[in-house]
Parts: structure tokens; sequence; C-alpha cells
């Protein structure tokens, strides 16, 4: 979906979507769940991912994939397009059972962060977090990391998953969550 009510699949499968700020991982986590390096096309410069993208898995749901918001090397009116884009999907969206919301454990939660936040949950969407990168620091800080970014965003500690794509942690309970949010009815 390049545009605000621009096409998209027909939503006859339940759908679960991937947000997050501009190089948190995305493409990288949906590479991981599904167990395939190129289904989701990864780069190092932020905000290659432009538009909606839809991966229908196995003939049971759709994995929808939004580009990153924040910072990103693209143009303001690229950047100023995408937030009209993910509110045309949230609003349209019959068959989105649930988000997956990505944050670095390196950062502090953005603006943006927290007023996806408030967007799903005045939704009413069923928002599981994973907090990525977590190899990138020793164990304990990561813990610390994970712990602080839950309390500072007042979540559910048992909506909380903390992942790495460098050793897999994380993975199978992302899994797990995505299945349980495709089986729930909204």
């Amino acid at each position: 979906m390049a545009e605000a009510g621009g096409w998209r699949p027909d939503p006859s499968l339940p759908e679960v979507a991937i947000a997050g700020r501009s190089n948190v991982g995305k493409s990288t986590l949906i590479n991981q769940l599904v167990r395939r390096r190129s289904t989701a096309r990864v780069s190092r410069t932020p905000g290659r991912t432009q538009q909606i993208n839809f991966f229908r898995i196995n003939d049971a749901f759709i994995l929808v994939d939004f580009p990153g918001y924040g910072f990103a090397r693209v143009s303001k009116g690229t950047r100023a397009s995408w937030r009209p884009l993910i509110d045309s999907y949230l609003q349209s969206s019959s068959m989105l059972r649930g988000m997956v919301l990505l944050l670095d454990v390196r950062r502090e939660p953005s603006a943006d962060d927290r007023l996806m936040l408030d967007v799903l949950a005045d939704a009413g969407v069923p928002t599981v977090i994973a907090i990525t990168k977590v190899d990138t620091l020793a164990p304990a800080a990561a813990e610390r990391a994970v712990e602080s970014l839950t309390r500072m965003l007042a979540l559910d500690a048992a909506q909380v998953i903390p992942m790495s794509a460098v050793t897999g942690l994380g993975r199978d309970e992302l899994a797990a969550a995505v299945v349980a949010l495709v089986e729930a009815t909204r």
C-alpha cells in the first residue's frame, strides 16, 4: 500500500502488523519469525520500507510491515506521508488482530513510540512489545534496560518480549504471541 486508501490485498485473512521507529529491526524480525532470510528486504539505511507491505504466511494470516517512523534518510515529504498511510490502514483494516511494536533496547522511547502506543490503546488494538537488539548489551544491562522500558511506558511485563536476531532470543515466544493474536477474535 503506497498511499492512504491505496491498494491492499483483499482483507480475508487475520492480520498482525509490525511497527516501530526507523532501523529498529522490523524487516529482520519478520525474516526471523518466518525463518527465511529474504522475505522482507533488510537494509542498514533507515527508511528503506516506505510503503505498507503485506506478507501472506502459510495461507493462515497476513504480516503487515509498516514503514518506520522517526528519523529516516528520506525526504520530509515522504516521512510526512507515512502517518496518513498508517492511520488509513488502522482505520480501514477489519481483519487487524493485533500489533507488534518494536522498541530498541538501547534507546529511550521516542515521542513517536509513545504516540503509537496511545493510538493503539485508543483503537483497542492488542499490542505485543518486542524489545530488539538485546544482544548488544551485557545480559545484566539488557535485563535492566528491558525492565526500565517496561516501567517507563507502564507496560504489562507479560506483553514484553526481549528479542535478538543474532542469538534467536525471543523468536519462539513472539511467534506464539503472533499466533495467539491471529486466533483471537476482535
